[in-house]
């Protein structure tokens, strides 16, 4: 399992990060979720990960 932060707002994002970060559960800055660790969730992380901080456990 990882924890997913986000750390930075969405407001200045393109469609498909907004998109992505909604995708992961993340609505408001330093809201965390915890996902599966599998290939899938690494890819979204990927595309936001300058907005979006992981907590590995």
């Amino acid at each position: 399992m990882i924890k997913v932060k986000q750390i930075k707002s969405k407001i200045s994002c393109k469609p498909e990060q907004v998109k992505t970060l909604e995708a992961l559960g993340l609505r408001r800055i330093n809201q965390v979720k915890e996902h599966d660790d599998n290939p899938v969730i690494r890819g979204m992380i990927y595309k936001v990960r300058h907005l979006v901080e992981v907590i590995e456990s």
